[in-house]
């Protein structure tokens, strides 16, 4: 028995057209629903931990500091592998979860490997700094702003710059922000030797005055039918020219300020 769809489709017309239709009712539907975003979500199972010891060979690296925190990585439940590098003075190490591991999962068992490391710290050797981790190194950077204000101290256009985080990081999608290139504010006491020999004082007895007059000293505190009151001896710098009329002594004597 011949089928001839053809002539089926022209005979009934109205079946015909209803399979039509609802082919193009389920393509539209598809292509609504279809899956689709610029930066697509994924899971990095992977994290690094780096270890520095100045002076200690690649052997020791790897016998005293690589090998007991890889047994202690071991522990994880969904560890799989860990690739060690080690050289002189330095031990990096990529440890990877294994394919399986939900990601739902994958932040708790980088803190239990934070965890598990920070207490195997305290027996590594002494003089090894770390072991420091780093889970985050996946992070795109999408946009870069620079801000550059004619005249303004670099320490005032860093705060703007902290203003203008604060309002980015409530942007939806936003994660973090990283400020780039701020300098530390520092305050430089110069002096001159000539009249310093003059009067006495070297540049330790000024060093000294400043490191004594900015030191914070807890006072105690009294207990009060109310709250507790917290008694502090004033004496910490409070501006750069408190600093100018720190006085020094020089043998025994008051001198002048520096």
């Amino acid at each position: 028995m011949n089928l001839n769809l053809s002539a089926i489709a022209v005979r009934e017309r109205a079946v015909t057209l209803f399979f039509i239709l609802l082919l193009v009712a389920a393509g539209a539907y598809a292509f609504v629903m279809l899956g689709r975003a610029e930066d697509p979500n994924f899971t990095i199972k992977t994290l690094t931990v780096t270890t520095a010891w100045p002076g200690a060979t690649a052997r020791e690296m790897q016998d005293l500091v690589a090998e007991p925190l890889e047994k202690r990585l071991q522990e994880l439940t969904w560890y799989d592998r860990v690739e060690t590098t080690t050289r002189p003075g330095f031990a990096y190490m990529m440890v990877t979860l294994k394919d399986s591991t939900p990601p739902s999962v994958v932040q708790e068992e980088f803190y239990q490997a934070r965890k598990k490391l920070g207490d195997e710290a305290r027996n590594l050797p002494s003089g090894v700094f770390g072991p420091f981790v780093n889970d985050e190194y996946s992070d795109v950077s999408f946009a870069l702003y620079a801000l550059k204000a004619k005249g303004m101290p670099m320490r005032e256009l860093a705060r703007q710059a902290e203003a203008i985080r604060q309002d980015l990081l409530h942007v939806p999608g936003v994660k973090k922000i990283n400020i780039l290139g701020e300098r530390p504010e520092k305050i430089f006491v110069e002096f001159s030797y000539a009249k310093l020999a003059t009067l006495g004082v070297s540049a330790q007895d000024i060093i000294a005055a400043l490191q004594r007059q900015n030191t914070l000293t807890p006072a105690g505190s009294i207990d009060t039918k109310g709250p507790r009151v917290f008694i502090r001896v004033d004496g910490a710098y409070g501006s750069v020219q408190a600093i100018a009329d720190t006085p020094c002594r020089a043998r025994d004597h008051p001198s002048p300020p520096a």
